[in-house]
């Protein structure tokens, strides 16, 4: 600060020091007669035996002084400067959900599956041989063809509401994907929407430990199963619904009506828990066996088969359970 005002007086006393040759530098020395006069401005009282006394208060705000240029007051508006060197590693997850058709049900693979499903399901217990006929003693009479006979429209009959059931349940499933998406977050709709065995493959490649393994897969498996699980409920209380309403309009001519419908609503209140209960536990049980799967046999065949046992074990094994300790028929 000496410095400058030296320099400042020297040049007032001498004109000839702002020769030509030094004309080049004179920007210079008026910057540096600037920066003076506000450092004057700013001087303490220590040091204004040289500058005087400042006649004009001059203020000055700090306010942005600790603001750098990384500062990042919104995500969206990020400026592109501050990811051009790490631009792989700040890259933001894209959700790609990939909705199939409403109709997928009846496509012709997925409907011959089922019929053929169906069908085993109840023709094959057909083939069963009879094996009580071979304990009885020979005084007994035996049955006459007309009455061994197999009775193969009830079979019929049963396949037909199974493949219905199960067109039925997939359709509701499309319908529940389709307000997933347009009513949940985008990163919500892809998890429920995911493809679990894939996504079970992609964390065995991760190098992950044997426990956070299986609690990611369970995780998954929970939400992407959610779905699902919601339609077969939707669809098994549309069931009692109907069969309750046509118990009622079938029972018109009994004279105690109010006693029927109330008897009728506590057996359906029964049915609804029923089902509640035995979709949670194929929900819950679907994902356990899931991770199981996953853990001990391959990633993506291990997730579907411990998925499909435990959704079918579920069910069964709460109801056993319910039935041993509080006597509970669901």
């Amino acid at each position: 600060m000496a410095g400058i005002a030296i320099i400042l007086d020297l040049w007032r006393k001498n004109p000839s020091f702002c020769s030509p040759h030094t004309a080049l530098h004179s920007s210079g020395l008026l910057s540096a007669t600037a920066a003076a006069a506000s450092a004057a401005a700013a001087a303490p009282f220590a040091s204004r035996f040289l500058f005087g006394s400042p006649k004009i208060p001059v203020a000055y705000c700090d306010a942005g002084a600790a603001i750098t240029e990384d500062y990042i007051p919104n995500f969206g508006k990020v400026p592109g400067s501050i990811f051009q060197h790490d631009a792989i590693k700040y890259t933001t997850k894209e959700y790609n959900i990939e909705l199939k058709p409403l109709f997928s049900a009846f496509e012709l693979r997925a409907l011959a599956m089922t019929s053929l499903r169906s069908f085993l399901m109840f023709y094959l217990p057909l083939l069963e041989p009879d094996m009580s006929t071979e304990d009885d003693d020979d005084d007994f009479p035996q049955d006459s063809p007309e009455q061994r006979r197999l009775d193969l429209v009830v079979p019929f009959k049963k396949s037909v509401k199974q493949i219905v059931r199960e067109t039925t349940v997939v359709t509701t499933r499309r319908i529940l994907e389709r307000l997933a998406v347009h009513y949940v977050s985008r990163r919500m709709a892809w998890k429920l929407l995911k493809d679990v065995p894939k996504s079970a493959t992609r964390k065995a490649q991760r190098g992950l430990p044997t426990t956070v393994y299986f609690f990611r897969v369970s995780r998954t498996t929970l939400r992407g199963h959610f779905l699902g699980v919601a339609a077969s409920w939707i669809v098994q209380i549309g069931i009692e619904i109907y069969r309750y309403f046509n118990r009622i309009m079938n029972s018109k001519e009994e004279d105690s009506d109010g006693v029927n419908k109330a008897k009728e609503a506590k057996v359906l209140g029964k049915k609804v828990t029923g089902i509640t209960i035995r979709c949670g536990a194929s929900l819950v049980f679907a994902s356990i066996g899931a991770g199981i799967g996953a853990t001990t046999v391959r990633p993506s065949i291990g997730q579907w088969i411990g998925c499909a046992v435990g959704d079918l074990a579920g069910p069964i094994v709460v109801s056993f359970c319910l039935d041993r300790a509080l006597h509970l028929d669901l």
